[in-house]
């Protein structure tokens, strides 16, 4: 039933609000068991788009478009070919990807705790944006390698949120739009959507008034390590 998707929503929106993205992994370790992988990385893409739009609004006089448009031609390239890919591949396989992913992601930011403080070289950024537009393509998880490439750019805080959540919505348009033409997506899954978003916008209001009263990185921390027991269930249960 669409209704269930409240809870995802709201703890993807919670999650976003207090690390800065996050949206996707939350949202698809709970949407594989109510859709087929590809459909949920859909239904995951659109989820925070009403959210997403809201904050570009805000920060939209910090946004530098020629920052984004090398990084997202690569990404939205490599996006297009998973996305092809993902209606062909093996379920199982889907699965192990996404399993092994989760637990890469909760080990790097667990492990490194200032990954995100780090100026990458060009080259290890293309590695980032071709990963990015892979996983994204494939399960709708593409934000946390582009944050981290966006804020090492950043000068200032709203220059980085303004950078990823206009990057965010460029990949919502474009690659949703992909999943409708190829039809992984159909109208019929707008209900999952809709009840998605209200979750999420409940938890974007519920994280901005936690975030100026608790510590956020010990949230971080236990955010990645529920990613990585996330990421094990999809492996041993694939």
């Amino acid at each position: 039933m669409p209704i269930v998707m409240l809870l995802p929503g709201l703890m993807a929106g919670l999650v976003q609000g207090l690390t800065g993205f996050g949206s996707g992994i939350i949202l698809m370790i709970f949407l594989p068991g109510l859709l087929p992988i590809s459909q949920g990385a859909g239904v995951s893409t659109l989820t925070m788009a009403a959210a997403n739009l809201m904050m570009v609004w805000r920060y939209r006089k910090s946004i530098k478009w020629g920052r984004l448009i090398i990084p997202f031609i690569i990404y939205s390239t490599v996006a297009t070919l998973s996305v092809h890919l993902g209606l062909v591949l093996d379920t199982h396989i889907l699965r192990m990807l996404l399993g092994g992913l989760l637990i890469a992601l909760s080990l790097y930011f667990t492990l490194y705790k200032s990954a995100s403080a780090k100026r990458y070289p060009l080259f290890i950024a293309g590695i980032f944006m071709i990963i990015s537009g892979f996983f994204n393509g494939l399960f709708g998880i593409g934000g946390p390698l582009m944050a981290l490439y966006f804020l090492t750019l950043a000068r200032t805080k709203e220059e980085y949120l303004a950078s990823i959540q206009t990057f965010f919505m460029l990949d919502t348009i474009y690659v949703s739009t992909l999943r409708f033409a190829t039809h992984v997506l159909s109208f019929g899954d707008l209900k999952f959507v809709l009840f998605g978003m209200i979750g999420s916008l409940v938890g974007t209001a519920i994280a901005n008034r936690l975030i100026t009263r608790m510590d956020t990185d010990r949230v971080k921390e236990l955010v990645y390590i529920f990613i990585g027991i996330s990421g094990l269930y999809y492996l041993i249960f694939h």
